[in-house]
């Protein structure tokens, strides 16, 4: 016999709601205060994010055996978030170095059968982390570093959170409420066609009402639109970084966040939605 479906209070239960909301109540305050004073401020919770973020995709590579460099990671990872906030010639240099020395690096180890996946481990950490991350500071930092309002810059990484909170929320009540149909089952099987749909729908609705409500340099039907975009690349984005948990056997990424996991479970969507706004913005509306 086929085990009976959960009912829809069971469901939202074992989802772990109660969490989820309580670190919403707590964390959305402190993060639009920070976003709202940026300068050194937004870039040092921008590090945060980058350094928690790489050591939990460093574990998933561990877990894989492989072996990245750690600290040397962290401080690309730091050095590239710290270029795209200062700038020139002194940090490009830092950068080059450092990456240079995630390779020489490889070199002393005593086994050389790793050596290629090591290196490429570890500069993935720095890319997929440390350099799309490093795009928040790049959005807050947009309008004024182009004669704008420097405010603008607190609202543009608005939109973006926004949209994604909302997309994950539409996906996760509708997949939870009317899903069936699974996305993609071997990478993430709690993931439906429904939640999908509902995600994007649900985005592009927030892309929408931020234009109306506070981005007076775009319409609605481009807020909209941009909303759509940014929700597709940021389920695409959550089903990246499932692939990297599936493949490594792990769960979560960490469980730092009650209900939420870890900072990359949290960040994984804007990972890859954030630059989409970031180059939109910066070539065709600022």
């Amino acid at each position: 016999m086929t085990a009976a479906r959960p009912s829809l209070v069971q469901r939202f239960q074992s989802a772990g709601i109660v969490p989820r909301l309580a670190v919403i109540l707590i964390g959305v305050p402190c993060l639009y205060v920070i976003t709202l004073r940026g300068g050194i401020f937004f870039l040092l919770l921008v590090d945060l994010i980058i350094l928690v973020g790489m050591t939990e995709f460093f574990r998933l590579m561990e877990a894989k055996g492989y072996q990245p460099t750690r600290m040397l990671g962290y401080a690309a990872g730091i050095a590239v978030s710290v270029h795209v906030y200062r700038g020139g010639p002194a940090l490009t240099l830092i950068v080059t170095l450092i990456l240079l020395l995630i390779m020489i690096r490889e070199i002393f180890r005593p086994q050389v059968d790793k050596a290629v996946t090591n290196i490429a481990v570890t500069v993935l950490g720095v890319m997929y982390v440390g350099w799309l991350a490093s795009h928040f500071i790049m959005l807050r930092e947009l309008p004024g570093s182009l004669g704008a309002d420097p405010e603008y810059g607190a609202r543009l990484v608005f939109f973006a959170a926004l949209v994604i909170w909302v997309c994950d929320t539409a996906a996760y009540v509708v997949g939870i409420t009317i899903g069936r149909k699974k996305l993609i089952p071997r990478i993430s099987p709690g993931k439906t066609w429904a939640g999908a749909v509902g995600g994007a729908v649900g985005g592009t609705l927030a892309g929408w009402g931020c234009a109306e409500a506070f981005l007076p340099f775009i319409t609605p039907l481009a807020g909209a639109l941009l909303g759509l975009a940014s929700a597709i690349l940021g389920q695409l984005g959550d089903l990246v970084e499932s692939l990297l948990k599936r493949d490594a056997g792990i769960k979560d990424s960490a469980q730092l966040i009650p209900g939420h996991g870890g900072i990359l479970d949290r960040v994984d969507s804007l990972l890859f939605s954030v630059p989409l706004l970031y180059y939109w913005f910066r070539f065709v509306v600022l």
